[in-house]
Order: C-alpha cells, then structure tokens, then sequence
C-alpha cells in the first residue's frame, strides 16, 4: 500500500527548477517508492543495487548513461559516484529539467562528491520517515506557534491520548510498518541496524568493529534529547573522544540522529554551545534500548526524552517536506536554564517548551525570560541591532485542549502539530 508523503508537491517543484534531482535520507524510508509513484512509469528505473549494474556504472560511466538514457532514475548512487562527472555533462549538454533522478541513502560519503561534481545542477531533498500528518492522512505544514495556525488546525486533526501517542512513539516512523500491518516490528528493526552495519558502515565508513558501532549507536539512543558531550559518549561506549566525534558524524549524515545548534546572540552572555542530539526514529531507538513494548515505554525512565525527540522530529520533518531548512534551535546556559526548542525565522523567535505532561503548570515556561536582552537589548549594554522579536510561546504537552496560559504563551496538545 503506498502511502501518500507530504514532499511530493515539493519534490515535482524542485525537480522542474533542475537539471538533476536528489533525494537522500535513511534506509527505507521511501525515497525509491515516492520517485517511481511520482514518475508514473514516464522514466526507466535502474538500481546500483544490482552488482552487474554496479559494475557497469563504476566501469565505464558513458556507456552505462546510454545504456539507461534520461528521463532515468539511478537508485543508491552512493554504490558508483563515478557516474556524477558524466551526469554533470548530460545536464550541461541536455539543459533538461528533471532528466535525472537519483537516491542516496548514504549523505556522509555522496554530499561531498555531489556538492563538487553537481555543483548548481542538483536539487537535493531531505525524505525522513513518515510524519503524523501523512500516517493519519492530514494536512501537512510548516509548524507555526502563531495562535492563528493552531485554532484553525484544531478542527482538522484527531484527538489522541497518552496511550495512543506511546504507540505512536513506540512503533517509529518507517512506511513499511504502517503499509503492512503483518510486519514483525523486532524483527524489522533487528533486520534495519543489520543491514545498515553490514552494508553501509562497513563499505563506506571504514568502521573495522561492528559491534562496537552498534554499541556506540545504543549509547547514542540512550542520549537521546541530551546534549553532545563527546567524552560522555565516548566514556559509555568504551572508544575515544575523536572516535565518537567521527561517529557521530556519521550517523548524522545517514539521517539516524539529528543535531540541533544552540540559539546564540551577543545579548545573551552565558549560553552554553554545544549541539542537541535528538534519534529521528524513535522506533529505531526503543529497538536499540530493548524496549519491549509502548506501556513499558512510557512508564520508564526515559519516557520524558523519547516524548521530546518524537515532538523534536514532528517539527523536523514539517519543515522539510515543505522544501525549507527547519530553522531549529534550542537554548541552555551555564546557570543550567534551558529552553527546549526555539524557532528562529523572519527576526523572530519562538520559544517552545516539551513536557510529558497534561497540566505542566507556569513553570513549564520560566525560562521563556532569559530571552528578554534580546527584545531590548539597549537595556543589557548592547546595541540596539541586535534586539529579535519574541513571538508566542508553546508548551507542547499531554493537554486535552488548546488553551492559553498567559497573554503570551499556549498549551498545545501533542497530537496538533
């Protein structure tokens, strides 16, 4: 059954403003599937997969692109980047928009030789695992604190509860678990992190120890929510520091976790400038934590992290199946204040705060006036350039209804954004 993703309008868009077309992200999560639907049978289909392919492609380039003539779509390019000097000069010759497809699932080794080889001719695109608003089949935009937005989208989506949410959060975000509902979830996930160690970590990361890696990604999921600490990181998994930096690396840029940069501005003195790491998968995170099944999710330790990573990729993916970079901070200072999430765009900032909880209360939001020096920040010693507005406020929470907590801030329930 093929679901319907929020990109696709995005995906056409991008695909009539160049020559070649990328779409990259994790393993399984749809990106071949999306670009045949869309492509309605009207451009032949080749997978480096294929080792006879493969070899052909590595081997000799030109022959195989008149083997396969554009329109095409070339699948794993990552296997035979060989072939982006000689996709660069069909898109010089033909001047074609869209002529070429290509997927990658693997960022950390392709970016590097596409940013070099396609330079100009390529739209790159970001496909992550399903979101809420394609699972339950509705509306999918760009997430906004604005009251506006959120009165409106209250009428359009469906009330869910904390057990609803957990199984949600349990399951992850992999189409093939919601396409085919006899899918063993254990042992899709054990088959998942095998053939991503197997495949993509052994063959393109030069990483020598297996499982030491798969431990690594364990102590990674255990972080989830935390800041990056590399010494922390490296301390659990039993590696060194500039080893865990290099993993972790590595697991960003195979869109297993996401890092979320620190909100900065010269108004604000003691904020602390290390990255957020959220999993983008929470299935993959149970899954490498054992956990067994969402009631003892929820009821565990790490209950409160997985709820915020959950909400964190929520937003994550609003933005990127818009075609837009998600303008995603976060904000903590050494006097350990933190802000969970902050939206930045437009000269604006919106602070966001994420509590497992259905009546956080007005603590939830104290932390919202650290922020103050840069609404003025003249009165702080600093020049007036400087001042950001500070739009409303969000606490994302287990709340039953959408309601104000002040003048200035909202609950919001989980299952509206």
């Amino acid at each position: 059954m093929y679901i319907k993703r929020a990109i696709e309008e995005t995906v056409m868009k991008v695909s009539k403003m160049f020559p070649v077309l990328l779409v990259t992200g994790p393993r399984q999560v749809g990106k071949t599937t999306l670009l045949q639907k869309l492509a309605e049978n009207e451009r032949r289909y080749v997978t480096l997969d294929d080792p006879d392919v493969r070899y052909l492609a590595k081997r000799d380039p030109a022959l195989f692109l008149q083997r396969y003539t554009p329109p095409v779509l070339i699948d794993e390019i990552q296997y035979a980047t060989e072939l982006l000097p000689y996709i660069k000069m069909h898109a010089d010759t033909a001047k074609r928009k869209g002529d070429i497809w290509i997927t990658g699932s693997q960022a950390f080794q392709l970016m590097k030789n596409v940013s070099e080889s396609l330079v100009g001719r390529v739209g790159i695109i970001n496909l992550l695992g399903l979101s809420d608003a394609e699972i339950y089949e509705y509306n999918s935009e760009p997430f906004s604190t604005q009251p506006e937005r959120l009165l409106k989208r209250r009428n359009n989506v469906k009330e869910r509860g904390m057990n609803e949410i957990f199984v949600r959060i349990f399951r992850g975000s992999m189409p093939e678990l919601y396409a085919d509902e006899n899918v063993d979830w254990e042992t899709y996930y054990r088959s998942y992190v095998n053939t991503y160690l197997q495949r993509d970590i052994r063959d393109l990361a030069q990483v020598a120890d297996e499982m030491s890696f798969y431990n690594f990604m364990t102590v990674v999921a255990a972080h989830t929510s935390k800041p990056v600490v590399y010494e922390e990181l490296a301390n659990a998994a039993d590696i060194t520091a500039p080893t865990a930096k290099k993993w972790l690396s590595i697991l960003v840029s195979s869109h297993i976790i996401a890092l979320v940069q620190p909100y900065y501005n010269n108004a604000l003195k003691r904020v602390i400038k290390m990255p957020l790491m959220h999993m983008l998968d929470t299935g993959l995170a149970a899954y490498l934590l054992k956990w067994g099944n969402p009631e003892a999710l929820e009821r565990g330790a790490m209950s409160g992290a997985f709820f915020e990573s959950y909400v964190f990729s929520e937003i994550y993916k609003s933005y990127l199946n818009s075609g837009m970079e998600p303008p995603i901070f976060y904000y903590r200072d050494k006097d350990q204040r933190e802000i969970d999430l902050l939206i930045y765009q437009n000269g604006s900032v919106s602070p966001i705060e994420i509590k497992k909880a259905a009546s956080p209360g007005k603590t939830a939001i104290k932390n919202f006036k650290v922020l103050e020096p840069i609404l003025e920040p003249e009165k702080f010693g600093n020049i007036s350039e400087l001042k950001v507005n500070i739009e409303t406020g969000n606490v994302i929470c287990m709340a039953r209804e959408l309601l104000p907590l002040d003048e200035k801030n909202w609950y919001v329930p989980v299952w509206m954004i």
